[in-house]
């Protein structure tokens, strides 16, 4: 069943996102204002990105409360959505081997990875509810039509 009210804010915020990307270059001014617009929009608990850096995650700009600083490759959600280069969905943290808690009220989470121009993962788009059970397949394909037009805005220039 499509959640239509759900479909039209995404279709209202790839709008907003369209226009916020359109022309800039600024990395962290560019991933500030996605993971604003992202987070006014959508109403999650938790909206952010974790950048490349080696072999580890390091965090970006992001709304909601304080969060880890560094994710190891392939360690909880965000490092696994990195390392198998796909987006990762997650009903109940509790039940997600691995699971790093940067927050005891996070239930469910969405990771997507953002690629470069030479296909490396860049980046994740690392989303968190308060409830189990938020995210599904319009959630993903969304939010990765979201990653693409990040990564085409400020990560495919500087590879």
């Amino acid at each position: 069943m499509v959640n239509t009210e759900k479909t039209k804010r995404y279709e209202e915020l790839l709008l907003q996102i369209q226009g916020l990307t359109d022309g800039e270059t600024e990395q962290v001014s560019v991933l500030a204002n996605v993971a604003a617009a992202i987070h006014e929009a959508m109403g999650f608990w938790w909206t952010g990105f974790y950048l490349v850096k080696g072999e580890l995650l390091v965090l970006g700009p992001f709304q909601g409360p304080v969060a880890c600083y560094r994710i190891k490759h392939g360690r909880g959600v965000c490092g696994t959505a990195w390392a198998r280069r796909e987006t990762v969905v997650v009903p109940d943290v509790e039940q997600f081997p691995g699971h790093i808690a940067c927050s005891s009220l996070s239930r469910s989470e969405i990771v997507v990875p953002v690629f470069g121009a030479s296909s490396r993962v860049c980046a994740v788009l690392d989303i968190d509810s308060r409830e189990l059970g938020t995210f599904d397949d319009t959630d993903a394909r969304y939010l990765e039509r979201i990653a693409q037009m990040v990564s085409a805005a400020v990560f495919t220039a500087t590879e």
